[in-house]
């Protein structure tokens, strides 16, 4: 079993391809995030949605891809960049495990805003773990992009010495 999780919130499939790609390249676990209640797939209904949830912190019940998370030692983590912060469902998974010593990695997809605050907020949840360098895609997921990012980051180096 790899000791690599890929775990993310995916509303219009844009984070769930990137988490796709990130899973094939590093042999992860693949374990989406599903609440409880779907969000609107009309964008405005959607947004109206969140916008209201992230300013009162509220953190959706999971029904799907909250198992226990004490078998992995690097966990990515994905969401798409909602209002310049994690998607709610995210930001429960983050609150309900101890992430301890584990090594985190982000992703995001976003319509230009890059990560915005994202890292910094897995950071306040997890700042007990090794957190490192994101990858934050806008538009669609081009395999080589996720490699040279991997590479950057040492992944493969990372990974063996675990």
């Amino acid at each position: 079993m790899s000791n690599t999780l890929v775990v993310y919130y995916s509303l219009f499939q844009n984070t769930k391809s990137l988490a796709l790609e990130i899973a094939k390249q590093t042999g992860g676990t693949l374990r989406e995030l599903v609440p409880d209640k779907n969000y609107s797939f009309d964008y405005n209904t959607a947004a109206k949605e969140v916008r209201n949830q992230i300013s009162r912190g509220f953190c959706p019940k999971l029904i799907s891809g909250n198992e226990l998370i004490d078998t992995y030692q690097t966990i990515f983590i994905g969401t798409p960049n909602w209002f310049k912060t994690l998607a709610p469902p995210v930001l429960t998974f983050l609150r309900q495990h101890d992430f301890t010593g584990k090594t985190i990695i982000p992703f995001c997809t976003h319509g230009g805003g890059g990560f915005c605050q994202i890292e910094n907020d897995i950071l306040k949840e997890c700042s007990k773990s090794i957190i490192l360098p994101g990858i934050a895609v806008n538009g669609t997921v081009k395999p080589e992009e996720v490699t040279n990012w991997l590479t950057r980051i040492r992944y493969e180096l990372l990974n063996s010495s675990l």
